[in-house]
């Protein structure tokens, strides 16, 4: 009766196994996430934070550029929940649409940066030789300076704005994206698969597209959702130094750098602006984290 047993749980266990092995890595990597309650808790933080900015129009009490003179520095209370700046402005209206702003500059900021990075990642890493030694001391060069610094001088030569400040802080991030892809086509490309794909006659850009981006993306997908976060942060700096979205549009850096005259007066100005800055921040590392556990070979169901 004991040996029954025990075949039957081999037998399942077996069964199980093979079920699992079966199962799309994607499917796996999404189990894990799900059953990370931080990366849970910040994506759902974030996307409350994403459907607050995006129903702005619908959810602010105030036009968020009204100007009412008569009501100015404001503290909290019934009428203006978060209180108003120097020109009277609701600055809980202000928040919501400026986050529609800032969390719309981080998303496209990111996208100039990964997209720029992974085309000279797979090139630098495919081709080699002359191809790679160019393309790696460009980065090189652009990795002397900090991230922050280069923005600020892109900036500085292309003008204030934030079609400029887009391009700006993804020109800065783009180095980690190319030196993060490099290294895993470097090891990707002795694979097997890769190999067949040349025997068959398959060209360069289908190997590249097909084969080797695919087995590559997940790294480069938790550096983008990390990135995110530094994206923002760097927005909200050139904007708090006056470089980014001008007055009087609402964005929470330019609202931080508003309210610095009145910390000790109005600290509500600056608080809620830093607040929403910190809390997106937060939730995005929170998400990204969780996203490089689900996605690490390394991790056991």
């Amino acid at each position: 009766m004991t040996a029954v047993v025990k075949s039957s749980g081999c037998s399942v266990e077996d069964e199980r196994t093979r079920r699992m092995r079966a199962e799309s890595p994607w499917r796996i990597a999404l189990r894990i996430l799900v059953r990370n309650r931080v990366a849970m808790s910040g994506l759902a933080i974030l996307t409350l934070m994403a459907l607050l900015a995006l129903m702005a129009p619908a959810i602010a009490p105030y036009d968020p550029d009204a100007v009412d003179i008569l009501h100015q520095l404001e503290a909290p209370n019934k009428v203006h929940l978060l209180g108003t700046d120097l020109y009277g402005r609701d600055i809980f209206s202000r928040i919501l649409y400026g986050g529609r702003i800032t969390l719309v500059v981080g998303l496209i900021s990111v996208g100039i940066a990964a997209s720029v990075g992974i085309v000279l990642g797979l090139i630098s890493g495919f081709y080699g030789g002359a191809v790679d030694s160019v393309i790696m001391r460009l980065v090189d060069v652009l990795l002397a300076f900090p991230r922050i610094l280069l923005a600020l001088s892109i900036v500085g030569m292309l003008g204030p704005g934030l079609l400029n400040v887009m391009v700006a802080v993804g020109i800065a991030g783009i180095t980690g994206y190319a030196r993060l892809v490099r290294g895993s086509v470097l090891s990707a490309k002795e694979n097997v698969y890769v190999e067949a794909a040349r025997v068959v006659g398959c060209p360069d850009r289908i190997i590249l597209r097909r084969h080797l981006l695919p087995n590559i993306i997940g790294p480069v997908i938790v550096l983008a959702t990390l990135d995110v976060a530094a994206a923002i942060l760097s927005a909200s700096s050139l904007s708090f130094l006056g470089l980014g979205v001008q007055p009087p549009t609402a964005e929470w850096g330019a609202m931080l750098n508003e309210g610095r005259q009145y910390l000790r007066t109005a600290p509500w100005i600056t608080l809620f602006p830093g607040l929403a800055i910190m809390i997106s921040v937060l939730s995005i590392n929170m998400l990204g984290d969780g996203l490089r556990d689900a996605l690490d070979p390394r991790m056991k169901i």
